[in-house]
């Protein structure tokens, strides 16, 4: 099996997409907007990778954190609230099942979809003089309070048969520069970049991590977090504890260097288990298998383990009760 995941052109698998995946075998596959048209298309698409892999329990893999950063939308489906407007108020004990309630239903509906992972909870801490592109999708400036709601939120994917994404670990909240396009340095001491860290330890037994494409200079100043084997090795695998299957950010931003197949290799050479490939062309997908090395058996042993939630699909009428539930229960909670 190789170890990336990819993306796909459009709204179905194409000749060339079915033969070469069918030989390259990678780990899982990411959607996008370009893939969706409607709910018939959308679950005949991924009906069809699971046939073409074999893989009840293979990871189809949406960034459906809610907010701005949604890839399922209205009309054919519901609009989620961000993570800090369901942090909002003052009552933590109401927030946190509000959080968990919405993610359940969140999560259901892309168990509808035959989604099983979806990028969120975004962990990191926003700082006021941050670049926005974090902003909103975190649910709080404080470490302790965005940990906790970072849980209720993997809970409530959990109960969805949905397995969830920390991120952008070790902490994207500082970052001055968005990744997509450029990147981003943070020069502050390690003391501080202890405060960013700490939603991750908190929920360091979470399945999936995706880093960061942030330079950290108090850990690496020549490489950036996805590509530094000091920072995966020292900070994230050892400081913050995470021992599950981490995934990079997208090899296509910005902030990374090189073609998009040596970018492949420099994330899994630095300790990444999985190189993310998102936009679905077929020349740089086939340079990614031409380079990358086969799974390691720790990385195949952390994605059976990650995927051990995934596969579990509901009765769609009993399912959309449930979500509507799920939702008055949420909206009960503002």
């Amino acid at each position: 099996m190789l170890p990336v995941i990819f993306g796909l052109s459009g709204t179905t698998l194409t000749a060339d997409e079915q033969a070469f995946f069918k030989t390259a075998e990678p780990a899982g596959f990411i959607l996008f907007a370009r893939n969706v048209d409607h709910q018939a298309q959308l679950r005949a698409l991924t009906d069809a990778l699971r046939t073409l892999t074999g893989r009840d329990r293979l990871p189809i893999l949406i960034d459906q954190e809610g907010g701005r950063i949604a890839r399922l939308t209205p009309p054919h489906w519901r609009a989620w609230p961000s993570a800090a407007v369901l942090a909002q108020g003052q009552d933590d004990a109401r927030a946190l099942e509000r959080v968990k309630c919405n993610y359940e239903a969140l999560g259901l509906e892309l168990v509808a979809m035959g989604i099983n992972v979806t990028c969120a909870p975004v962990l990191d801490v926003p700082q006021p003089d941050a670049h926005d592109i974090i902003g909103d999708r975190a649910f709080a400036t404080d470490p302790d309070r965005a940990a906790a709601l970072g849980r209720a939120c993997l809970d409530g994917l959990h109960l969805a048969g949905v397995e969830g994404v920390i991120k952008h670990i070790p902490g994207h909240g500082r970052a001055q520069s968005d990744s997509h396009q450029s990147l981003p340095r943070v020069s502050v001491g390690n003391d501080a970049l202890q405060w960013d860290c700490q939603p991750f330890v908190a929920l360091a037994d979470a399945a999936i991590a995706m880093t960061a494409h942030v330079v950290f200079d108090a850990w690496d100043s020549q490489h950036c977090a996805s590509v530094s084997a000091r920072v995966i090795g020292e900070q994230i695998r050892q400081q913050i504890g995470f021992k599950g299957l981490l995934i990079s950010d997208d090899l296509d931003m910005k902030a990374l260097a090189g073609d998009i197949p040596s970018r492949a290799v420099a994330v899994l050479a630095a300790g990444c288990d999985i190189a993310l490939n998102c936009w679905g062309r077929l020349d740089d997908m086939q340079g990614i298998a031409e380079q990358v090395p086969a799974m390691t058996p720790e990385t195949a042993r952390r994605l059976e383990v990650a995927t051990q939630r995934c596969g579990v699909f509901t009765d769609s009428a009993a399912l959309t009760a449930r979500i509507n539930a799920l939702i008055a229960r949420r909206d009960a909670l503002q």
